[in-house]
């Protein structure tokens, strides 16, 4: 089948997306950061509800969350007083999925350079989400606490929506769950308001092209992996 031009931006802007652990330093204009979420406001929610709400840090105050973030994650007193608020993986992990999450970390890992005894470089690694990664900008999503779980699938569909209209615009991404641990942090430094819950942060810049993190192209199951034709 012949794909038109449209199907082939579509389908680049989807399949080009990955997570991207080091930036450029180079700035996101303002009005493709507006341009981005207002593409994604399309996103789909039940009833439309919009369950969502997006903090944009950069300059200064990006800085300011990212030193306080960091400093709690490489204090043992503050790191151990901090947890999340809700369950982002399983309590109890089992097949396929610990075999993917292992097989995720020791590939960046050994792109990196670090081995199984190297605790110190890998708690580095981790910190550096707290920084997002060096991006210029940062994205701190938030839901209202009265919200269900059908609003978190929604919630979903909306940071896709953000991170294929950023791979349209050259625009990289990183969503990244790290920063739930520390929400209590992240709530004082932006002022929100008690109803507000933290659901994950994003970095958003462009992507280092000299940096071998990026190179990290995770694997996906063949769509025969999960998939069930129901014919009749």
């Amino acid at each position: 089948m012949i794909q038109s031009s449209a199907q082939q931006a579509v389908d680049f802007a989807i399949t080009s997306r990955r997570s991207i652990r080091a930036f450029l330093p180079a700035p996101v204009a303002r009005e493709d950061i507006a341009a981005i979420l207002d593409v994604a406001r399309r996103a789909p929610s039940g009833t439309n509800t919009q369950p969502w709400k997006v903090y944009v840090v950069t300059g200064e105050g990006r800085e300011a969350l990212c030193e306080r973030l960091t400093a709690a994650y490489r204090d043992p007193a503050q790191n151990s007083e901090h947890h999340e608020e809700y369950a982002y993986y399983p309590r109890e992990w089992k097949s396929p999925y610990v075999d993917r999450r292992r097989k995720v970390g020791w590939d960046l890992y050994a792109l990196l350079g670090l081995t199984r005894d190297n605790k110190d470089g890998m708690a580095a690694q981790h910190a550096r989400n707290y920084r997002f990664f060096d991006a210029p900008v940062g994205l701190i999503f938030t839901i209202d606490r009265v919200m269900e779980q059908g609003s978190w699938l929604d919630y979903g569909m909306f940071l896709q929506n953000i991170m294929v209209a950023a791979r349209g615009r050259g625009l990289d991404t990183c969503p990244q769950a790290a920063f739930t641990q520390f929400h209590r942090i992240i709530a004082d430094q932006l002022s929100m308001p008690d109803n507000e819950m933290v659901v994950c942060g994003m970095a958003l810049g462009y992507a280092d092209p000299a940096r071998i993190e990026n190179t990290l192209v995770t694997e996906r199951e063949p769509v025969d992996g999960f998939v069930k034709f129901v014919d009749g």
